[in-house]
């Protein structure tokens, strides 16, 4: 008599195609991630400043284009100009829902320094007790001096 032999089920789960879609997924969110930077083209003014330690907290960041628009990080439509009002409105709620934000202003090296200065004195009268502008590093950062 023939010996039946009972055949056991495979338990194994096979993981390559959960690789290849984890994959896919790594290289579409590497793509992107530079690109979901603001939206508002700005030329920002070049100096040889320290950077700010990382922050636990997404910094609000006001931008003032080289036409004197202002632009917000913070809320809807962050690509498109805000009044006065509304920039003052919305600093306001975060800075008095978390006093601790810090406020940037990216001001595009063209714009006139009037503008920069009244956005400044907006977000006071927000409430916002430290702005910080932001620059860009000089192309040849490091390079002077240092043999």
């Amino acid at each position: 008599m023939a010996s039946h032999r009972k055949r056991r089920a495979v338990a194994e789960i096979n993981v390559v195609p959960y690789i290849d879609v984890m994959l896919v997924l790594l290289i579409i969110f590497m793509i992107t991630a530079p690109l979901l930077q603001q939206g508002v083209e700005i030329d920002l003014p070049q100096a040889s400043a320290n950077p700010l330690p990382p922050e636990q907290r997404e910094p609000v960041v006001l931008t003032v284009s080289k036409t004197g628009e202002y632009f917000l990080n913070v809320g809807e439509k962050i690509d498109e100009p805000i009044s006065e009002e509304v920039l003052v409105h919305r600093v306001a709620a975060v800075v008095k829902y978390q006093p601790k934000t810090p406020v940037l202003v990216r001001g595009d090296k063209n714009v006139d320094y009037g503008s920069v200065t009244n956005a400044m004195v907006l977000l006071q009268t927000a409430g916002v007790e430290k702005v910080g502008l932001m620059t860009d590093q000089p192309d040849n950062q490091g390079s002077a001096g240092k043999q």
